[in-house]
């Protein structure tokens, strides 16, 4: 069979199999993509998943000599995701020796199948090799091998470092933990680019003009508290991505091109009434609903359902991430739903029975995207107010995150996909880092705060929080005074530090207008007057000119906090479900140390006591 650049994906796989079962090898199982009996591992991220047994001695039943595809899901490289060739989810084509054919065998083969089989050009590929260190040498038996597979094709190797290169992240290893296993691999480039070939270029320093469709692990190492050591039985480990080198088969730059994805592109340009290239932003939504609706239906095939932990949880937040760059498409609700039948019809050739789980598959997809909708909707309204005039900042980017989240339920990942839109390259892990930490600190907080999501409660009732929750009701009161009526409370946080208050305001308050507050709010607290609050119908409670607290959800009856003597008299009067001091004597001059813009028309405000 000799291959041409109209391969299809389907062919390509018939191709691979054909191939290694000529060469003795036995085929192993696709499974689910939940895995089984394992779990460090959220997902099956490989095909050599199911295999760690037999790779570290155990007999397997089908012999020595194994070949495989697999689906897999990589959630690491999410952020990635819209570009040429990052997918969360794919296919891993796989083929193993278990102690029996190594090196001399495993590179030769696969280098006969990409050129002679599939007509990869070879005067396009590179090959990596590992460097060497303290505990494996420079792996020289694969540079040789190398320049014997291009010799055989005409291609001269020429001097060091042109088609051979030797790196030190060339070794694999499956985890950390003594016991892992691991070695050198010698990865397979394909060049992309336009220029010479690439005759040169270091392909791990030309990222965008190389891309990588093949790895061969020579597992021959076990991690030991010291270092490796050697193992009894070296084995061989390829994985190769099918949706990759369909791309390079089929001679495309884009991955989203292939017929691999195509197709729900196809059926976005439909639904969107946008062309594919348009514009980048264009493509980057489509290309990121397209990987994504696959993840879904695969997962959804695979029995997982959308939940907030675990498998769910990734299911979720990528129905989430379709419909949120659904609206950059102008496309207002269903696209999780209406693209499920062309992906399903799309993968039936691998997976037969898919197509008659497309009518429950829709259905969840459905429900999910009607119960997130709302909060999107009032997310990005909110999003647009905080990040118009952001600085990248990424502590910022997390306050905003947990804010958000804390009063609307707005997934804080997503931020980093709205900061992307509006040009920041803001690192993923990086903010979840920072996310996480800033969480950790109000984490008592946030666990009652859970509890009283209904009640517009205060989650942390210690003597300070609760003192400077009341001053945030005076601070409130005197912004209203000083800069008028139309000021409403768009958002606070308070720790036994200080306070945070976020309001409606055009421009920076001058100093003048900073004291004036300042001296409003203390002549309150020194007048030592009652807090108080009473219970009473929302109809009722809102006739009585009581300020609605930004974010919170109310019930049919309302606690109304007010200070000064009576509620008809009251400086301060809003709805709010405490705890708050008996009298303001007890909070302490308070004085505003800082202050801020988090977005068009918001001012924060930071104060603390005296």
């Amino acid at each position: 069979m000799t291959a041409s650049h109209s391969m299809t994906t389907q062919e390509i796989l018939t191709a691979y199999l054909e191939f290694y079962k000529e060469r003795g090898h036995a085929l192993t199982p696709n499974v689910s993509l939940v895995p089984s009996g394992d779990s460090t591992l959220l997902f099956t991220n490989s095909g050599m998943f199911p295999l760690v047994p037999y790779l570290s001695g155990e007999p397997h039943p089908l012999g020595k000599r194994l070949v495989n595809f697999q689906r897999a899901i990589r959630f690491e490289d999410i952020d990635e995701i819209g570009d040429n060739r990052h997918t969360t989810c794919f296919h891993m084509i796989g083929n193993w020796s278990l102690g029996d054919y190594f090196k001399g065998d495993q590179l030769p083969w696969l280098w006969e199948f990409m050129v002679e089989k599939l007509g990869i050009d070879i005067n396009r590929m590179y090959g990596t090799v590992f460097i060497g260190d303290q505990y494996a040498p420079r792996d020289e038996e694969s540079i040789i091998l190398l320049n014997e597979i291009f010799d055989k094709y005409g291609v001269k190797q020429g001097k060091e470092n042109e088609r051979i290169f030797a790196y030190e992240g060339n070794w694999w290893k499956r985890g950390d933990a003594v016991g892992e296993l691991g070695g050198p691999d010698s990865e397979v480039f394909y060049y992309i680019g336009s220029d010479n070939n690439g005759i040169g270029q270091n392909p791990e320093d030309n990222e965008d003009e190389f891309i990588e469709i093949g790895n061969s692990v020579f597992m021959q190492y076990r991690k030991t508290k010291d270092g490796w050591e050697e193992l009894p039985q070296k084995n061989v480990d390829f994985g190769g991505g099918l949706e990759r080198i369909a791309m390079v088969v089929q001679k495309k730059n884009d991955i989203f091109e292939t017929d691999s994805f195509w197709p729900i592109i196809e059926e976005l340009q439909k639904l969107s009434g946008y062309g594919y290239n348009d514009s980048i932003e264009v493509k980057v939504a489509m290309r990121i609903l397209a990987d994504h609706v696959r993840g879904c239906v695969l997962l959804a095939m695979d029995e997982v359902a959308p939940s907030n932990k675990d498998q769910g949880y990734v299911l979720r937040r990528l129905l989430r991430r379709m419909i949120r760059y659904a609206r950059n498409l102008n496309i207002q609700e269903g696209v999780t739903s209406n693209l499920v039948d062309v992906t399903a019809n799309m993968i039936a050739w691998i997976y037969p029975e898919l197509p008659s789980m497309v009518p429950s598959i829709r259905d969840v997809f459905n429900n999910e995207e009607k119960k997130f909708s709302k909060t999107l909707t009032r997310g990005v309204r909110e999003v647009e107010k905080r990040l118009v005039d952001f600085d990248g900042s990424v502590e910022r980017l997390a306050e905003t995150a947990f804010d958000l989240y804390q009063s609307l339920g707005y997934p804080p990942e997503m931020i980093v996909d709205d900061a992307h839109d509006r040009g920041f390259n803001v690192d993923l892990k990086v903010f979840e880092k920072t996310y996480a930490d800033l969480f950790a600190g109000h984490q008592s907080q946030s666990r009652a705060g859970a509890e009283q999501k209904f009640k517009g409660g205060l989650a942390d009732h210690s003597g300070q929080v609760v003192k400077y929750h009341t001053a945030t009701h005076l601070l409130h009161w005197a912004l209203r005074e000083v800069l008028g009526s139309d000021v409403i409370q768009r958002g606070s946080n308070i720790t036994g530090e200080r306070l945070r208050f976020d309001f409606n305001f055009p421009e920076k308050l001058s100093d003048e207008q900073v004291h004036e507050v300042e001296k409003l709010v203390n002549e309150k607290i020194n007048a030592a007057l009652p807090v108080s609050f009473v219970m009473l119908p929302k109809d009722e409670a809102e006739k009585t000119g009581a300020i609605h607290a930004f974010g919170e959800k109310y019930g049919d009856q309302v606690k109304v906090y007010f200070i000064g003597g009576s509620l008809e008299s009251a400086v301060s009067k809003e709805f709010c479900g405490g705890p708050h001091v008996e009298n303001t004597s007890e909070i302490g001059n308070v004085e505003i140390y800082k202050q801020e813009s988090v977005g068009k028309g918001v001012r924060r405000i930071y104060a603390r006591t005296k």
